[in-house]
Order: C-alpha cells, then structure tokens, then sequence
C-alpha cells in the first residue's frame, strides 16, 4: 500500500484514496501533492507540483520559487519564508525560534509504534502499513519522526508526529500538531459539533471563509463546547453525496482544529494538542509524541463519512473484549434517588429492575464519605456505612443474587474539602498555593501530572474493585481545570501541565484495565464533556449527555453519531417531567430514542405503575431483540432534527436481511402533508416485509419510493375521522425483514 518512487515520492493508496507527499529538492521540505480519492501509482507525479513565481520571500538566494509560503507542506514551519501558523515551534538556546526540518531518510513497517499512555489506533501486521519519515533539523540534532498510517479496509490515513532530542542543549517545544494538510480548496464549507452541558454535540455547518476558523478547547479536557472532530465538505455535499475529508483526534486534553485559507485559497488544516499554555522542555534523549488524528475520506456525504469513523473505531480503536460484545441494559438509581437513598431503597429499585428484564445495576453518586450533597467526600472512597451498613460486599452479593450484574460510579479525579486526602496533601491540589483556586461543583481538581496522586487514588479504587463483584463502572468528570499549576513541576515546566495531567487520566486507566480486563468503563465528564476517541481506547461507551430529555436527545445523539458509533453513546429513558427541561414525554417517544444506543434506565421503577411495568418489559424485550443489530450494523441518518420538525434514521445489518428505523415528530401538524421516508443500505433486489404493515415490498422500492406515512382512506370516511392522532412528541419503530419466501 505504500509507494516509493525514484525521485523520493511517496504514495499510500488502499484503492479508495490515495496521500502523496515528495521531497521538495530546493528546500528538502516535505511538499503535499495530493489527498483524496485513489489515483493509480505512477512513475512520477510531478505533473502536481504548482510553482509560479510569486511576490514572496524566497528562502533561497536569486531563486523566485523557493518560497515556503507557496508550497503546501506535510511539516510547516513559521520564520522560515512562510507566514502562515507552523505545525512546529521549538525555541532554541538563543531564544529565537528559526527550524528548519529538512528530509533524512523513511522506514516502512507493518507494526504500530505503542507510546506509553497515550491511546492510539493497533491493528494486526496484515491490516495496515506504516510510513515513518525522518526530518532533521538543519540548526539542532533535533529529528522529526511523522507516522502515516494506511489501512487496508478503510479510507483513512492515521497521523502521528515524534519529536527527538540527541544532544546536550535544552529545548522548549511551543507547537506541535498531529498533522498539517495544505489542500488546494477553499470554495467549500466546514462542518463540526459544539454546544455547552445538556446540549452537547449540536451539528454546526459555516462558509470556509479566508482567514482563521477554529474549533478548541482551553479547559483540560475536549470540552462540551468543542468536539475534537471537524470535516471540510462541498457545498453541495448532504448525507450521501459529496466529498468530504474530516478529521478526528484521539485526544482528551486542550486541542486545536483550525483551517487556515490563505490569499491563495490554500486551507491549510492542523489538528493537534493546543498551543496555547503549552510548551515542553526537551533534554537529551526526550521523545515527544502528538495524539493521533484520524483522516477519512468520503465520496458520497457524511453518511459515509461516519460509517467510516464507526467501523474503523470498532476495529482499531475500542478494546475487543467489547467492540463487538452485548452492552447490558442497565438501570441507574441518580434520577430516582440523587443523594438521598439507604440500602432498603437500592435493594427495591434492584429487585424491580431484575423484574422488569434489566441486567446491570448501576449504584451512582453518594454511596461513600459522608457524601449527602455535592459538596463532601471526593476522594474519600470508604463506603458510607450510614446509607450501607454492610458494605459494598454486600449490596454486591445481593445484586448478583438477583440476576443483575453491579457497577459503581466514581469521581476519581476530583477531592472535596472535607477529606483527609485534601488535608494531608494540599499539594496535590491543581492550582497556586498562594493565589486563589477555584472551584466548580464545590469541589477541587486533584493533579494527575504527579504519580503520588495516580498511585493513591488507583489504590483506593482497588481496595472497593478487588472486595467484590464489580462488572461496570462509570468514570465521571465534573468540571474544568482553572488556575493550572502543579506545585511539582517547577516554574521552567509548568507549560507542560495540560499534557502531563491527561497522560496521568490515561495512566490510571491502564492501571485499573491491567489488574480488571473484563471491568466495562463507562466514561462521563458532566455528560459528554470528554467524549472523544481517545476515552473509546478504555471506555468503550459514553455518557453523551446528562440531558436526557428525548427531544434533546435527538439532536445529541444525531450530532454524536456524525463520528460515533451507537454503541458508544450512551442513552437512557428518564423521569418525566425531565429533570433538564420539564417536557413531558411518552415513556414510548423516551424509549423509542434510548434504543438507538447504549439504553438504559434513570428513573424510580417502583413508582411505575402496572401499565408503565408492563411497556418497560416490552421495550427491554424490543432492546434485547435488535442489540446485536443496533450496535454491529451499518447506521444511517435519513432526516435531521436541525432542519425541520422530524428526525428519522435506521440502523441496517452487515448481510442486508433485517432493519430498524426510527422516526421522530417533534410537533404535531393540522392538515398535514402527506409524508415518505425514503430508506438507505438495503439490497435493492431483496423482498423485505414490514412487520408493522403486514405489507411486503422490494429493497429498490423502499429507497426509491420509501416509506409512506399516509394511509389508503378511499370509502372508509369514518375510519379516517375516527383515527388516533399521534399529537406531540410521537415516534415510530419500523422492523424490516428480508421476506423468508425469497429464495
């Protein structure tokens, strides 16, 4: 899959894209030639090179093409000709900042680089191939190893940069992107998802315009307000046609996307670790990795684009044990009780969850410390014997006894005031012991750069795990890093924080997955404050949202999935009215939306009545039925809930033969049109029965024509005046089989 020519140019292509760089000869920079779909090998492509004598500085004396600022480059740097933001920065001795990053030589392998802590992309020797090309510094012994990553099944080239230290002077690393592409478009627009808590991952599409545009995150973690995700696209381009090239990174700290189009409509794209409060001192013998980004290609609209980035994350970024595992239907006690529970009460919402078919129950907030309210207890993880008198051990035991696995929440990253953690050891603290330190949710951001602190925290997490039978666990996050200082690091690396604090997140993760391989995460930040692919690596679902609102969540959910797949998103039927936003919902129009992810429960099942009891046990039935469709097929988004007043989409198996749509109307309309629903993925020469419908028609039909919502009321008047109307807030499940009579 990768091509080297005489002339050192290089060319990885899978069949569905091909990314072409060369060695520029005048500079030795590394020139971008082409990305996108895949182009056949030939024995030079120097037909793509554009050079056109321009008003420049030229970085060669009396030659009028060697202007950086013309050349679309693979490794960018600022001072050096061209004016546009590098890709690297590193600060020299002197204090000025002047690189230069000439060729040296490439390798090739089939074996995925493994940096400690931080998450990245594997996959077997046969699956994918690896460029590494060198860069040297021409004023340093500093190298530049950059990974390229081609995979055989998919249209997606990974990026990953290595910066190397081999000589005694110090250096100061102030940027340093996981990639850096100049594309020659710019009449284009760019899509990507933002929000703030309770309305995470709203799909947001602009005008690429010249200048800067950005998306970033300054808080210590991806942030609710930015996902770390965005794709350029066509304008023409919908869910299933046009090109798109988008651009996700595995990253869980402070990050960068940003599209810079110059004078001569070049977008030059970067993804990274963000730069701003960031630099790294480099000794002698330091290697520096970026997290890796993930470049897809897609032909036909972002449908493809994000089946792409689900298969591939199912693939080569979740852990196997659960890329492909039944998620079990869970019931969280949060919304029934908050704070305010003892056992006699867990052990009733338990005993009506096994019941009602639920597998895993979850026991959320307030089971430790003295913790009654959001204000004591962080970091005190001894089980509190007022609520539970006879230990986690026990309620454990119980739980099992009932059928139902058990999980546990945590806030390991967080202390309270009130704790002897926070007493014994204020320096571990994040923040300037004699400057003020915030605090949000009244609690205090322990400094995971120190590994004392990673230490202690896995230690008491493990006294709890190793005592009994955990089989889930959700890791939450409840605010942002402010006043970022670590007492430990000293005034000279303080810079280095951000990155030293997520590697630490990261490094208790893969404490606790080594001692408890099976354990499930499933990871939370104040809903979906940190979901991003880099927690997929260990937690392979995450709390999109703690909205739980079903209008809301259509939206949510629809943004999420433009990069996620549904079995990462984590979805629950909640209490009416919702404890957000005070709709009232059908407990059909909450469920109906759950099942298109995790799904799950968040509300006081004893208080049901037989009715509610009884349409519970039939959506956890419904659930089980289609699990291994929902989270192993192909999904398809058809109508969008930013657009108008209904969502829709389906979810197909790989073999074509069953379906499931979803179909959403917010408002009820008078008087109004009749309404089809064209379908998508289906074998256009299958005969497939709607079960709801009793009815059998063809694949080709079905997306030619689609579904129609309209009924046949000829000579049946009083039928039609005597209907039951579906008011607000209504939705629709529609199972499609392929018909067992076709042979």
């Amino acid at each position: 899959m990768i091509y080297i020519n005489n002339n050192k140019e290089f060319h990885l292509t899978n069949g569905m894209i091909s990314y072409i760089c060369r060695v520029e000869e005048k500079t030795g920079v590394l020139e971008q030639l082409y990305f996108g779909s895949a182009i056949p090998h030939q024995p030079t492509f120097d037909y793509l090179i554009e050079r056109e004598i321009r008003p420049s500085n030229n970085f060669k004396k009396e030659d009028h093409t060697s202007s950086l600022e013309h050349i679309k480059q693979e490794m960018p740097m600022y001072g050096t000709t061209d004016f546009r933001y590098p890709a690297v920065e590193v600060q020299y001795p002197d204090g000025d900042a002047i690189s230069h990053f000439n060729y040296s030589n490439y390798r090739i392998s089939n074996k995925k680089r493994k940096i400690p802590n931080l998450p990245t992309s594997f996959y077997d020797e046969a699956e994918a191939e690896t460029l590494t090309i060198v860069l040297k510094d021409r004023y340093s012994s500093l190298t530049i190893e950059m990974d390229y990553t081609i995979f055989k099944d998919f249209p997606i080239i990974s990026r990953q940069n290595h910066i190397v230290h081999h000589d005694d002077c110090r250096y100061q690393l102030m940027r340093f992107m996981s990639m850096s592409l100049d594309l020659p478009i710019d009449d284009c627009d760019w899509l990507h998802l933002d929000g703030a808590w309770a309305r995470e991952t709203q799909v947001k599409r602009d005008k690429l315009h010249s200048g800067l545009q950005q998306i970033s995150s300054t808080r210590g973690a991806s942030s609710h307000i930015h996902n770390p995700f965005f794709a350029i696209c066509e304008k023409s381009a919908t869910e299933f046609q046009g090109d798109v090239y988008a651009f996700s990174l595995i990253y869980s700290g402070n990050f960068v996307g940003q599209i810079e189009v110059d004078t001569y409509r070049i977008s030059r794209v970067q993804m990274g670790i963000n730069p701003y409060q960031f630099s790294w001192q480099l000794e002698k013998g330091d290697v520096f990795s970026s997290p890796e980004v993930i470049m897809n290609y897609a032909q036909n609209g972002f449908n493809e684009m994000s089946r792409n980035f689900h298969a591939f994350f199912k693939k080569h970024l979740i852990r196997q044990t659960w890329a492909s595992k039944e998620r079990p239907v869970l019931i969280n006690n949060w919304e029934a009780t908050y704070f305010n529970f003892d056992e006699s009460k867990i052990q009733a919402l338990a005993q009506e969850a096994a019941d009602l078919g639920i597998e895993l129950f979850v026991l959320d907030d307030g089971w430790f410390g003295h913790r009654d309210n959001d204000a004591s207890s962080l970091g005190n993880w001894q089980v509190d014997k007022r609520k539970l008198p006879h230990g986690i051990r026990s309620l454990s035991q119980k739980i099992h006894e009932k059928g139902l696995k058990f999980g546990l929440w945590f806030e390991p990253e967080m202390v309270s005031m009130d704790t002897p953690l926070y007493q014994a050891h204020p320096d571990w603290i994040v923040g300037h012991p004699q400057k003020n330190i915030s605090h949000g949710r009244n609690q205090y951001v322990l400094d995971f750069s120190q590994n004392c602190v990673i230490d202690c925290i896995f230690e008491q997490m493990d006294a709890v795990l190793k005592a009994c039978e955990i089989d889930y666990v959700k890791w939450d996050m409840n605010r942002y890093i402010s006043e970022a200082y670590s007492v430990s690091l000293g005034k000279q690396r303080q810079g280095e924080f951000f990155h030293r604090y997520i590697l630490g997140v990261y490094a208790l993760y893969e404490k606790l997955l080594a001692k408890y391989p099976d354990l499930l995460i499933e990871s939370c930040a104040g809903g979906g404050g940190r979901f991003d692919p880099a927690l997929l690596y260990y937690a392979p679902q995450t709390w999109t949202s703690d909205d739980t609102d079903a209008i809301e969540r259509l939206k949510i959910q629809y943004g999420a999935s433009m990069v996620y797949p549904l079995s990462a998103i984590g979805s629950h039927v909640s209490e009416v009215p919702n404890h957000q936003v005070a709709r009232m919902t059908s407990l059909k129009m909450r469920s109906d939306v759950a099942l298109f992810g995790t799904f799950g429960y968040e509300l006081d099942v004893t208080k049901l009545s037989q009715r509610e009891k009884s349409q519970v046990k039939n959506q956890i039935i419904l659930f089980k039925k289609h699990r291994m469709l929902l989270h192993t097929g192909t999904f398809f988004r058809l109508q969008s809930p930013f657009n108008g007043n209904v969502c829709a989409w389906m979810v197909v198996s790989e073999n074509q033969t069953e379906a499931l749509i979803g179909y959403y109307q917010i408002l009820a309309e008078p008087n109004p049109p009749y309404q089809r629903l064209r379908l998508k993925g289906l074998n256009a020469d299958f005969d497939y029965t709607i079960w709801e419908k009793e009815q059998v028609r063809t694949g080709k039909d079905l997306m030619a024509v689609g579904l129609i919502f309209g009924e046949n009321y000829i000579d049946r008047a009083s039928d039609f005046w005597q209907r039951q109307m579906a008011g607000d807030f209504s939705s629709k499940l529609i199972y499609l089989t392929r018909n067992k009579m076709q042979s």
